[in-house]
């Protein structure tokens, strides 16, 4: 199936989910059903999507994220009426306003049922790193997405088990917050986006990327990193880009989206990127080895045998003259 734009990077997502010791589905789950009933009319192809990836995730979850996503479908009217049936929904009729969930049976009370993991735990768990290819499948989903799409990214990977990256120490982070908001006063694009870089361990090229973003939101999740309060956030939105700093909607909608980001989606889109740059520099260098290896192989020249020589070493020219011509 060819993927559409609505939902890009997801494939890599599932592929990542099925590696053992990692649980992200429900995540993905979540985020699909968020993306899919923000719009009131799909395609056909959307739709076709839709389907397929989440059929690959209900039977695989937990029953909260089923009920969550149930919730959510059962008010939508433009439900595919496929995932209704693997929910246990009715599909949508015109003389009823919503799908009527089917009726529950009540079992019988065998056991307390387990009792949930502890917030302290989950973090506990969450120790299991992101190969470098499912970090750059992160970093270039969110890159693509909207802002209404990233908003729901961001909130979602705070339950994710992936490991974030450590804390940047606090003394670093407040010298790297003053001289990041100095840059930012004189529009000092230069050395705000080296010295981000250098705090955050991203290459230039990265940091880059970070500030040039029109959205606004990967500019964000680096200052969560360093846990820069708000207020020097919001001088930074005022004066760093003039395209963001003269919209009062951007310099407002962002600043909403800062108060209500965790630190933790933060760190953990922050070692997506450091993951993303080094599968860049692998997939840099592995075929220029790989073709410089096949290279030496063919240069090697083949050995061959020198002609013979005639005795002494001279080679006999044809004869010239009357002898032998028979006169």
């Amino acid at each position: 199936m060819t993927t559409t734009p609505m939902f890009p990077g997801f494939d890599g997502l599932i592929t990542l989910s099925r590696r053992e010791g990692v649980d992200i589905r429900p995540t993905l789950l979540r985020v699909l059903t968020d993306l899919y009933v923000q719009a009131s009319v799909h395609s056909r192809d959307e739709e076709q999507q839709f389907v397929e990836l989440t059929s690959r995730l209900i039977d695989h979850v937990d029953d909260a994220t089923r009920a969550a996503v149930r919730g959510r479908l059962a008010i939508y009217p433009g439900a595919p009426p496929e995932v209704l049936r693997r929910l246990g929904l009715r599909p949508y009729q015109r003389d009823q306003r919503v799908p009527l969930a089917a009726e529950i049976s009540i079992a019988p009370a065998t056991s307390p049922p387990p009792k949930p993991s502890s917030h302290a735990q989950l973090r506990m768990a969450s120790s299991l790193s992101m190969r470098p290819q499912d970090a750059a499948e992160i970093s270039d989903m969110f890159f693509r997405a909207s802002a209404s799409e990233r908003g729901l990214i961001l909130h979602n990977l705070q339950d994710t088990p992936l490991r974030a990256s450590a804390r940047i120490p606090a003394a670093r982070a407040a010298r790297t917050i003053e001289i990041l908001e100095r840059a930012a006063f004189v529009a000092d694009v230069a050395n705000f986006t080296l010295e981000l870089g250098d705090a955050l361990i991203l290459p230039a090229r990265v940091a880059a990327e970070i500030i040039d973003d029109p959205g606004g939101e990967p500019l964000a999740c680096a200052a969560r990193a360093l846990n820069m309060p708000s207020p020097v956030f919001q001088r930074v939105l005022l004066f760093l880009k003039p395209e963001i700093g003269t919209s009062v909607q951007q310099v407002y909608r962002l600043s909403r989206l800062y108060e209500t980001l965790s630190e933790r989606s933060a760190l953990i889109m922050l070692a997506a990127w450091r993951g993303s740059t080094l599968a860049a520099t692998r997939a840099k260098y592995r075929p220029s080895l790989y073709d410089d290896e096949r290279h030496r192989e063919r240069a090697a020249p083949a050995q061959t045998r020198p002609a013979a020589q005639p005795p002494g070493g001279a080679t006999m020219a044809p004869r010239k003259g009357s002898q032998g011509s028979g006169r």
